[in-house]
């Protein structure tokens, strides 16, 4: 078993490394910044870059083995593994758009895609667990903020891209090749399980709202500078002192553990803080409080009469404790622990994956298309578009995490209800892309990236709290699926087809005006509709659940077992 790093301070240094780590871990949303060079330096039609554009998709979602190995070695393997696949992919793709190795198979490209962005998966598994289960009173909150900043990586890549790199796609390539891994080896010590505390600190609201805050900050900043670098001509020395700055912001995390150096509590001081007792022992200090957290999500617990047709015959236990030879293991109920076959078979489960699918795989469909939809509507630098996007996309994770835990606290309001009323939204959303009314095009964007970022803001935390921490890797990477199969179904086979379909009709390889997309977005303005119906049937379904874990306004931590 790994051994918990003791003290209030670790959990804090590693979320702030895990800002870091998570931004490198979105190394996938830089495809639309080098996809037009794969399209002229090697000559792909525009489905086939969208199948490529599947298998950064791929790459990116499909996490089962981090999923399984992060139950099994600590965070350091998860993110050495995770650097090595970035060197080797993206440096294949380097080879091949520099023209240093010419003529690669298609197929090794691909493979070559699916690898480095594959090294998100890894990354993101690592930094995402060991904070949930660092923050286990705060699942939502540190689940807005870390996907929240993989929201906002598109926009940190952009501006190194457009203010560093000279919008030079090789430049980029051989920056990921070699940047994103130093960025996660120098981050590697300090993401580490750290004994979580077992009460509700009133400090800790406040550390959570200046992250959020300075995040916020550096969303608003990237936005702005992206701007201003497509509107002015900017010297390179004052690009430099832009992305100067916001290195700043990224670093601005680690003033919590600064201040909680400098100026210690009172607590702290007392000596009566957890961990720093002179009257116990760090072993014990360790089981106890581990063991606080563990106990509710644990499937010895009795979650009380919100479980139908799961009782268990207090005669029977009974007997079979007074016999001593015989144990019988009941399965777990939601709320509690769940191993990955257990979950699997449950209704609520595949209702959650399904909704997840229905969203992220319309919304990616834009996302990876939204280059050819800026053009084929007119605007020609579709960076703005790409940036507003990316941002929206962070205040959709970052908004959801604070919206739902603040309802779910107040209101016992399962966190499903936003991913519900969002997919209600992208249906307009479609709707007015199909239109392609004047004005709507950057509307249009901004709705779509808040609503796509909701989804990931949701269902992280709603898997923890329906099936545990315990087992929250795998489940989470395997709900992560839904993204590469609805990039396959809906960008790679739909949008594709679609826009090739329209461009052969215009006699060329570009597709020009409203038709380019329009089946496309109505028949997502359908999927979405599907989506948010299963949101609701499963927001009804898991209310009960919800109000016990929230009834006390907080994450219920403990409950005494019946048996």
């Amino acid at each position: 078993m790994a051994v918990l790093k003791e003290g209030s301070r670790p959990p804090w240094v590693g979320l702030a490394a895990a800002v870091w780590v998570q931004i490198a871990a979105g190394n996938a949303y830089t495809f639309p910044l080098y996809s037009p060079a794969l399209k002229s330096v090697l000559g792909f039609s525009q489905q086939q870059l969208t199948i490529i554009g599947v298998a950064n998709d791929i790459g990116e979602n499909v996490g089962i083995l981090p999923g399984i190995a992060c139950n099994k070695f600590p965070p350091w393997v998860i993110l050495l593994f995770g650097v090595c696949l970035s060197f080797f992919g993206y440096g294949v793709l380097w080879l091949a758009i520099s023209q240093t190795v010419l003529s690669l198979p298609y197929w090794v490209l691909f493979l070559a895609l699916v690898v480095a962005t594959n090294s998100s998966a890894w990354m993101g598994t690592a930094v995402l667990v060991t904070n949930m289960r660092n923050f286990p009173l705060s699942r939502g909150t540190v689940a807005g903020i870390l996907k929240g900043y993989v929201g906002l990586s598109g926009a940190v890549f952009t501006e190194i891209f457009a203010m560093v790199l000279n919008n030079s796609a090789s430049d980029l390539l051989l920056f990921l090749t070699l940047g994103v891994p130093i960025i996660c080896l120098a981050m590697m010590y300090f993401i580490r399980a750290c004994t979580p505390a077992s009460g509700e600190d009133s400090s800790e609201h406040v550390h959570f709202l200046f992250t959020q805050a300075a995040s916020l900050l550096l969303a608003v900043y990237l936005l702005t500078t992206t701007i201003l670098k497509n509107m002015l001509s900017l010297k390179s020395s004052i690009s430099y002192i832009l992305v100067g700055v916001m290195v700043v912001f990224l670093m601005s995390p680690l003033a919590i553990p600064l201040k909680m150096t400098l100026f210690p509590s009172r607590l702290k001081r007392s000596g009566k803080l957890d961990g720093s007792s002179n009257d116990l022992t760090e072993e014990e200090v360790s089981s106890s409080q581990t063991a606080a957290l563990l106990t509710p999500m644990s499937s010895e617990v009795d979650l009380g009469s919100f479980h139908e047709g799961e009782d268990v015959s207090e005669v029977d236990m009974l007997l079979a404790v007074g016999e001593g030879a015989v144990k019988k293991k009941r399965k777990p109920r939601r709320g509690e622990d769940f191993k990955f076959r257990e979950a699997v078979i449950k209704a609520d489960f595949w209702l959650l994956w399904l909704a997840y699918f229905l969203g992220v795989g319309s919304g990616v469909t834009v996302l990876n298309n939204l280059a050819q939809i800026g053009v084929a509507l007119g605007v020609n630098d579709t960076t703005i578009l790409l940036s507003l996007f990316s941002f929206c996309n962070f205040l959709g994770r970052l908004g959801a995490g604070v919206v739902s835990e603040h309802f779910v606290r107040s209101k016992t309001i399962p966190r499903t209800f936003w991913m519900m009323l969002t997919q209600i939204i992208m249906i307009i959303t479609f709707l007015l892309y199909a239109s392609a009314l004047s004005g709507t095009l950057y509307a249009a964007t901004a709705l779509l990236g808040i609503c796509f970022g909701v989804q990931f803001g949701v269902m992280i935390p709603t898997a923890s709290e329906l099936f545990g921490l315990k087992h929250f890797g795998i489940i989470f990477n395997f709900m992560q699926l839904g993204n590469p199969i609805g990039a396959l179904l809906f960008s790679g086979l739909l949008a594709g087809y679609v826009y090739d379909m329209e461009a052969g009709k215009q006699q060329g390889l570009h597709c020009l005006g409203p038709n380019c997309f329009r089946l496309t977005f109505l028949v997502l303005a359908g999927v979405s509709a599907f989506g948010a119906f299963l949101s609701m049937i499963l927001t009804v379904r898991v209310r009960p659940v919800y109000q016990m874990l929230y009834a006390a306004g907080s994450f219920r931590l403990a409950q005494a077992s019946d048996h």
